[in-house]
C-alpha cells in the first residue's frame, strides 16, 4: 500500500506532464482509477498539496500545478539555523531563512518556492514547501537524560539543529553522556521535535576511542567485512603461483623499489628507471589486484560499496580485506608479485615518446621510505647514501627525470597548491600529543610526478582506443567565481586574463607563482583554491583543469580506490583481446554507476577524515586554553574571522570579541571593517591570538585576538 507521500509524488508527476489539462476531482479519480470509497482520501491529499504550495485550485474548481516557481533541490542546513538549497543544473544555490526551512533536515530532498530572484551581490532566496525525501534516518549524538524519565539525543552533526526526543522505553537504558546511534522514527515539524529510538550505545563520551567510533558510525563507515567476503578469502593464495606467472612479462631482473611513508602496509606501486641511450625508461608497476578480485564476486561487490579506503587519524578502514591489501596484492620487498606495468620512454624534454602497458611479474628490490629517499636526493646524507649505495644512481636518475616531467607540466599550466597537510600524533589512548604540518619534499613529489605520468598515459591510450573507461575529470572553474577573484586581486595589482568567459589554468599558475613570498600569498592561494570545482569520476573524458591535461585517470592505486580496480579489468581485457562488442556493452552499462558511486564514496571519506582531524585538533587545543599562538586569517564571515595557526589548527574569533568596535563584512574585498575605528582584518593577515575556549560538541575552537 502506497504512503501519502508516494501518492503525492504520483499526483504531482501527473500534473507536471505536458499533456495534462486541469481537472476536477471526479475526473482525476477516474484517470487515477481511484474508487468512490477512496475519493475522500484523494481529496485530503489534494488539500495537503494545496497547503504545501505544490498545486492550486483554479476558479473553476480544477486542480493544476501552482503558478509560483516551484523547484526540487537538496537542502543544506547550517548551525546558524538558515540553509541553502542546491538545484541540479543551476550554478548558484538558494538561500533559505530560518523561518522558511520548515521541517527540512540537512541533505533532504525538498520542494522550494522561489521568493526572490538574484540581484547584484545577492543570492536567490526561497522557502521550503515540503520534504519529498529524508536523507538521514539515523544519526550519532550524545544522550541527555531528563529527570522526567525521557531524554534527548544531541546530534554530533552541527548541521542538524534539532535535538531528537527519546521516550524512556526506547532509550536502551542510556545515561547522560553516552554516545549513541539513534534511529529517527518521526521527523517532527517546525513546532514539534523529531522523535527517535536508540539502537546502539557506543560508550561514554570520555571513554578512549569512542570519539573516533562516533565519527565512523556518523558516516556509516563499515568496520567489518561480511561473512561472504571472509569466506571468499579462503581461496586467495599467499604466494604467486607458477600458473599466474605464465604469459606475463618477467621483470624480476629489473631494479625497482617501492617508496612510501614509514607506516605504510599496503604497497600498490613500485618504480624503476634506467637509461636507453639518451632517453629515460620509466616503469610504474601497479599491483594486479584484478587478478584476485573477480568482477561481481562478494569481495568486488563490497569493494564497490566502500568505494575507497578511509584514512582516519587513528586507523585505516580498508576497501579490501587485509589478506589482499597487506598480503598477496602488496608489493612487498623480495617477493614475487603480479603487476600491471606502464613502461614509458621519455626524452630529455620530458616528452613521453613511447609506452606499453603489460601484465608483468615483478620483485621489488627494496622497500624505501620518503624520509630516506629525501636524505639521498635532497640532503646528500652520507650515511644514508652508503646504506643504499646500489640504488643511489637510480635515485639520482629519478630525481632528474621527475624534474623534467614537472617542468613539462608547469609549462603547459599545471596548478600546484602547495598547502601543508596535517600530521597528528596520538598516544596509546588516542590523545593527540603533537600536531604539525606534513610538508611535501622532493621524494614525495618524485612519486607524484611518476604516478601522474602513468595516469595520463593510460587515460590517453584508452581514449584513442575509444574504449569504455572511467576518467578522473576536473571541470573548468565557474566564470563568475573567477571574475570575483579577478576583481579582488586587482586591489593588490594582480590580474587574470579570461577569454570567452573562460580562464586557462596557466593564468592561475602564473598568479600563484607571482605571489610566492608576498604577504597576500596565503590569502590569494586559498581564494584561488575555493574558486575551483571538485574533481570527480566520469565515463566522459572532459579533461583535468588543475593538471592542465586533456586525458587523466586513476590507475595507480587499485588497493585503495575502486575506479583503479575497475579500469584494471578493462586494461586486462584489452591486453587479452577480450574487448568484443558484448564486453564493451557490458562496461557501457555499468561504468556510469561505478563513476557515480566512487565519487560519492570519495566525498564521504574526505568528510570523515576531515571530521576526525577536526576532533583531535579540538582535543589538542582544549589542553592549551590561555596559551598564545601566531596565525594567519584563513576565513572571514559575517560572524567573525577564522585564524589558522602554524600547527594547522583553526579557530574562530567571534565578531563580538574584536576590539570593542562594531564590525561589518565587505564580501567584495573579503574584509572585516570597524565602523568607528576603520580597523580592517583581511584574509592572509598575520595575527596573534589567545586560545579562549573549545566546544567539543560543535568541534569549534574559540580564539581571542591578543591586544
Amino acid at each position: 500500500m502506497k504512503t501519502r507521500e508516494e501518492r503525492k509524488k504520483i499526483i504531482y508527476a501527473l500534473m507536471q506532464d505536458k499533456t495534462y489539462v486541469p481537472m476536477k476531482i471526479k475526473e482525476l479519480a477516474i484517470v487515477m482509477q481511484v474508487s468512490r470509497e477512496d475519493r475522500p482520501i484523494l481529496e485530503s491529499i489534494l488539500d495537503e498539496m494545496i497547503n504545501e504550495g505544490l498545486i492550486m485550485l483554479t476558479k473553476r474548481g480544477k486542480y493544476a500545478i501552482a503558478e509560483s516557481k516551484v523547484i526540487t533541490g537538496v537542502f543544506s542546513s547550517t548551525s546558524h539555523g538558515f540553509g541553502f538549497v542546491t538545484v541540479e543544473g543551476e550554478n548558484e544555490d538558494y538561500f533559505v531563512s530560518e523561518k522558511d526551512c520548515k521541517d527540512a533536515m540537512h541533505g533532504d530532498t525538498v520542494i522550494i518556492e522561489v521568493t526572490k530572484g538574484a540581484k547584484q551581490g545577492k543570492r536567490k532566496e526561497a522557502k521550503v514547501i515540503s520534504v519529498t525525501e529524508h536523507a538521514i534516518n539515523k544519526l550519532v549524538g550524545t544522550f541527555d537524560k531528563s529527570k522526567s524519565n525521557f531524554g534527548f539525543v544531541i546530534p554530533d552533526n552541527s548541521k542538524l539543529s534539532s535535538d531528537i526526543f527519546i521516550p524512556v522505553e526506547r532509550s536502551m537504558g542510556a545515561v547522560s553522556g553516552h554516545k549513541v546511534v539513534c534511529e529517527i522514527t518521526d521527523y517532527g515539524s517546525h513546532t514539534k521535535s523529531p522523535e527517535g529510538k536508540i539502537i546502539e550505545i557506543l560508550g561514554h563520551i570520555n571513554d578512549p576511542g569512542v570519539d573516533i567510533l562516533s565519527v565512523i558510525k556518523e558516516y556509516d563507515l563499515p568496520l567489518d567485512f561480511p561473512e561472504k567476503v571472509m569466506n571468499r578469502l579462503k581461496n586467495v593464495p599467499d604466494e604467486v603461483s607458477d600458473a599466474d606467472r605464465n604469459m606475463r612479462r618477467d621483470l624480476r631482473d629489473l631494479m625497482m623499489v617501492t617508496i612510501d611513508g614509514e607506516d605504510t602496509k599496503d604497497i600498490d606501486d613500485a618504480v624503476s628507471v634506467y637509461m636507453d641511450g639518451d632517453n629515460y625508461v620509466l616503469g610504474v608497476h601497479i599491483a594486479d589486484v584484478a587478478n584476485y578480485v573477480q568482477e561481481n564476486s562478494a569481495i568486488d561487490r563490497e569493494a564497490l560499496k566502500r568505494g575507497t579506503s578511509v584514512y582516519l587519524v587513528d586507523r585505516v578502514i580498508p576497501m579490501l580485506p587485509h589478506k589482499l591489501s597487506n598480503g598477496i596484492c602488496s608489493l612487498n620487498e623480495g617477493v614475487d608479485r603480479l603487476a600491471l606495468s606502464c613502461i614509458m620512454t621519455i626524452n630529455k624534454k620530458g616528452e613521453i615518446i613511447d609506452h606499453e602497458i603489460v601484465e608483468s611479474v615483478i620483485c621489488s628490490n627494496k622497500q624505501m621510505t620518503y624520509t630516506n629517499v629525501k636524505k639521498i636526493i635532497e640532503d646528500n646524507d652520507k650515511e644514508t647514501c652508503e646504506e643504499f649505495a646500489e640504488f643511489v644512481p637510480m635515485f639520482m636518475m629519478m630525481k632528474d627525470l621527475a624534474e623534467l616531467l614537472r617542468k613539462k607540466r608547469q609549462k603547459r599550466g599545471s596548478i600546484d597548491f602547495d598547502l601543508p597537510e596535517t600530521k597528528i600524533v596520538l598516544d596509546k589512548d588516542g590523545k593527540p600529543v603533537e600536531i604539525k604540518p606534513y610538508e611535501r619534499n622532493l621524494a614525495t613529489r618524485l612519486i607524484e610526478d611518476f604516478m601522474l605520468a602513468a595516469n595520463e598515459t593510460v587515460a590517453e591510450h584508452f581514449f584513442f582506443m575509444e574504449s569504455p573507461f572511467v576518467y578522473r575529470v576536473h571541470e573548468k572553474p565557474d566564470s563568475e567565481k573567477i571574475k570575483k577573484l579577478t576583481t579582488f586581486i586587482s586591489n593588490f595589482g594582480y590580474g587574470i586574463k579570461m577569454k570567452d568567459e573562460e580562464v586557462h589554468p596557466k593564468e592561475l599558475q602564473k598568479l600563484l607563482s607571482t605571489i610566492i613570498g608576498t604577504k597576500e600569498e596565503a590569502m590569494i592561494s586559498r581564494l584561488t583554491l575555493r574558486s575551483m570545482q571538485r574533481a570527480k569520476y566520469s565515463t566522459i573524458c572532459d579533461g583535468h583543469f588543475g593538471l592542465a591535461c586533456q586525458y587523466y585517470c586513476h590507475f595507480t592505486s587499485p588497493i585503495r580506490r575502486y575506479p583503479d580496480l575497475q579500469i584494471h579489468r578493462i586494461i586486462k581485457d584489452s591486453i587479452h583481446g577480450r574487448l568484443n562488442e558484448e564486453k564493451i556493452q557490458h562496461y557501457e552499462t555499468i561504468l556510469t554507476e561505478v563513476a557515480k558511486q566512487s565519487s560519492a564514496r570519495e566525498r564521504v571519506a574526505d568528510d570523515a577524515e576531515r571530521e576526525t582531524d577536526k576532533l583531535k585538533k579540538c582535543q589538542y587545543m582544549a589542553d592549551r586554553i590561555g596559551e598564545e599562538f601566531s596565525g594567519v586569517i584563513s576565513g572571514i564571515t559575517n560572524w567573525g574571522i577564522y585564524v589558522e595557526l602554524e600547527n594547522t589548527c583553526e579557530g574562530l574569533v567571534h565578531i563580538s570579541k574584536i576590539n570593542g568596535d562594531y564590525y561589518f563584512y565587505d564580501e567584495n574585498t573579503y574584509e572585516l571593517i570597524g565602523e568607528a575605528t576603520g580597523k580592517k582584518y583581511c584574509l592572509g593577515d598575520h595575527v596573534d591570538i589567545i586560545v579562549n575556549d573549545v566546544d567539543m560538541t560543535l568541534r569549534v575552537i574559540d580564539f581571542l585576538l591578543k591586544e
